[in-house]
């Protein structure tokens, strides 16, 4: 990013926030803090007021009634929001109640001739999911799970919560600190510290029955979460080093919790570490599938007994 693109993006990063630090400038912007503190003092030589707090969890913030230009879209970054708003298409997404509204009122925003640009991109364009043959045979509801408008409105308050589950006609509540909300494979999933047995837990929010603040008094704090969390960590078992094809079918599709590091600065090779339970058997079929999509370019460092089974079985179908 040049720095001139990175110091207007800075400034409406913090025009937009009431307190920021250096810090969280470093990390959003991945630049070191040199350069972090070089950007803040051009941004107030600019004009824009910004007052200092001095102390230990000291930063800043923008003094009141100080204001950007409005903001104005660049032809490129409207179709980039409507592309991006196109790929969630067969998707169920909280707060989206009609696609089409939204979808009107954009083009309401935009002139003639972008208008006619999006319709033509909304004709030629196709993502995963759609059939060419009939688009609107996969089309889901714009209304996704019930409950999962009402938890994140929840846990936007507080990520400390008491959450009701469905498990096999049996009704269940768990008191959890959210860890993460994600979407995988078309499902919603709840990743949570469960404060009662002190270990993670996955909870499918199809299964969600009802939420509530979980009460102060039992709460655990969120430093002994991660100290938890952190003596849990699973070892790891699966180690894999991947050369390009085999990159370009992770990037293609991969778990969520799985990541590769590179090991050349032209991202032609990497290396995969992660931990598969063995013990979970849709996990060690749904691991074997993917080894098996990431095809032939990866040498095999590190690998469950039972992963090997499972790819050797899998092979020999196709033996004569």
């Amino acid at each position: 990013m040049k720095k001139v693109e990175r110091i207007n993006i800075i400034m409406r990063y913090i025009n937009n926030r009431a307190h920021f630090t250096i810090s969280e400038i470093m990390r959003e912007f991945n630049i070191s803090r040199s350069t972090a503190i070089r950007d803040i003092r051009e941004i107030e030589a600019m004009g824009m007021p910004l007052v200092a707090e001095v102390g230990r969890d000291g930063g800043y913030f923008v003094m009141n009634n100080s204001v950007l230009p409005t903001v104005r879209f660049t032809d490129n970054e409207i179709k980039a929001l409507f592309i991006a708003f196109m790929a969630t298409k067969n998707q169920q997404l909280p707060y989206l109640k009609s696609r089409q509204s939204l979808a009107e009122k954009l083009l309401g925003l935009i002139s003639e001739n972008q208008q006619n640009e999006l319709v033509l991109l909304n004709q030629i364009l196709l993502f995963e999911g759609t059939n060419p043959n009939n688009p609107d045979l996969l089309d889901l509801s714009d209304l996704p799970h019930p409950m999962l408008e009402k938890f994140i409105q929840i846990l936007l308050l507080d990520s400390y919560l008491l959450i009701t589950i469905k498990e096999e006609k049996v009704i269940k509540s768990y008191p959890i600190n959210l860890l993460h909300l994600y979407h995988e494979k078309g499902l919603w999933l709840i990743e949570g510290f469960d404060l009662k047995e002190e270990k993670k837990r996955i909870f499918p929010v199809d299964n969600l029955t009802n939420v509530k603040p979980y009460p102060t008094k039992k709460r655990l704090s969120k430093k002994k979460i991660l100290e938890k969390l952190s003596k849990q960590e699973e070892e790891i078992n699966l180690v894999l080093e991947l050369g390009p094809k085999a990159i370009a079918q992770f990037k293609k599709y991969h778990p969520l919790k799985v990541s590769i590091s590179y090991t050349n600065p032209y991202q032609m090779t990497a290396i995969l570490k992660t931990f598969i339970d063995i013990n979970n058997s849709e996990e060690l079929s749904e691991i074997t599938n993917w080894l098996l999509f990431l095809g032939g370019d990866i040498k095999i460092r590190e690998v469950p007994e039972e992963v090997l089974e499972g790819l050797q079985a899998r092979l020999c179908l196709f033996c004569p």
